[in-house]
């Protein structure tokens, strides 16, 4: 009977251990809220799209933050140095600027953007 109930108790007080400790998600940091506010006021919209599915000017970047060809490397040297159609962004954008666009665009739980001010 012992171990009956400490295989039931056991798993609820796991349970509610997590639910009074959850884990943060994505949308809860700042450098990927900030990096939402970039993409909306920096021109990323007019290419990517507001929901990053793409349009005739741009690809989808979507599932950018998936895809192994685009670690965060390469994608902030695709900002900073453009390449194919994109242009560059790295002199109308700064290195902690470039920083939260990649981690926005990498976000496991990407926030939608915000409404323009």
């Amino acid at each position: 009977m012992r171990c009956l109930k400490f295989s039931v108790f056991l798993p609820l007080a796991l349970v509610s251990a997590t639910a009074a400790h959850p884990f943060p998600d994505s949308s809860s940091d700042p450098d990927v809220k900030a990096g939402a506010v970039l993409f909306r006021d920096k021109g990323c919209v007019q290419c990517h799209g507001a929901d990053l599915k793409g349009n005739k000017k741009g690809p989808s970047l979507d599932g950018i933050g998936n895809d192994p060809a685009w670690p965060p490397q390469r994608i902030t040297k695709q900002i900073t140095d453009g390449g194919q159609k994109m242009p560059p962004f790295g002199e109308s954008l700064t290195d902690p600027e470039v920083a939260q666009l990649v981690t926005f665009l990498r976000a496991k739980d990407r926030p939608a953007l915000p409404p323009a001010k």
